[in-house]
């Protein structure tokens, strides 16, 4: 039977009011820009909180993925910032296809050129594609994507994309890894304490962080100087 990767953006849990929001993935990205967007919105008397929520799929995602996928108790599972990683997770454990749940399908944003760009957390599975590394990227959109699979009208037409829903997941696929990814520039730091959960409510132990840090939201405790340079970032 043929194994996939299956790869989780915590984005796809993440209902945003903002759009438009495009960043490098850096650590200023991570955690700086979001106190620069607290403190902007509180001199406007707003919060920047009302802004995000949080799925309640989060608490039944594992168990609706069970009902999918086979997974070994004892299978590897990656957690990271930035979803580049899913890239060498894929080639490495030769997935033969890419279960992508996420606000983003990370196909590459410029059409088929973009895949001549360097890997990048924007184009990663479209690069598995075109390296001939999978045969078959199936992509389970977020309900909050602003994105739309005619987006990608180019790719969709020179490699084996398909964009699904739950009720077309086929039963029984087996899972050689997962990954799960932060996207820690589009989620806000608040929700690092749940992502942390979601990770353990996978029942999985095989778990190795990879370049991941957990971040510190505490607006009460931030200095005037602190402040001036958020507002920098």
């Amino acid at each position: 039977m043929c194994k996939c990767l299956l790869s989780i953006d915590w984005d796809y849990f993440i209902c945003s009011k903002v759009k438009g929001y495009s960043y490098i993935e850096n650590s200023r990205n991570v955690l700086d820009v979001w106190y620069k967007r607290y403190f902007m919105l509180k001199r406007q008397g707003k919060a920047l909180e009302d802004l995000y929520s949080l799925s309640q799929e989060v608490g039944v995602f594992w168990e609706k993925i069970r009902q999918k996928f086979i997974i070994d108790p004892s299978v590897k599972v990656y957690i990271s910032d930035s979803h580049v990683l899913s890239y060498y997770v894929a080639r490495d454990t030769r997935c033969v296809v890419v279960y992508l749940f996420d606000a983003h399908a990370d196909l590459g944003y410029g059409g088929l050129r973009s895949l001549n760009f360097e890997l990048n957390c924007a184009n990663w599975l479209g690069k598995l594609l075109k390296d001939g590394v999978i045969q078959k990227a199936s992509i389970v959109y977020s309900p909050y994507t602003f994105e739309k699979p005619s987006d990608f009208k180019e790719i969709n037409g020179a490699y084996n994309v398909e964009y699904i829903n739950w009720e077309s997941i086929p039963h029984g696929m087996e899972v050689a890894a997962v990954h799960i990814c932060r996207s820690g520039a589009w989620t806000p730091p608040w929700y690092d304490v749940k992502f942390l959960k979601f990770v353990r409510d996978s029942g999985l132990s095989n778990l190795e962080f990879i370049d991941f840090t957990p971040r510190k939201w505490d607006t009460r405790h931030v200095s005037l100087s602190q402040q001036i340079n958020y507002m920098l970032a």
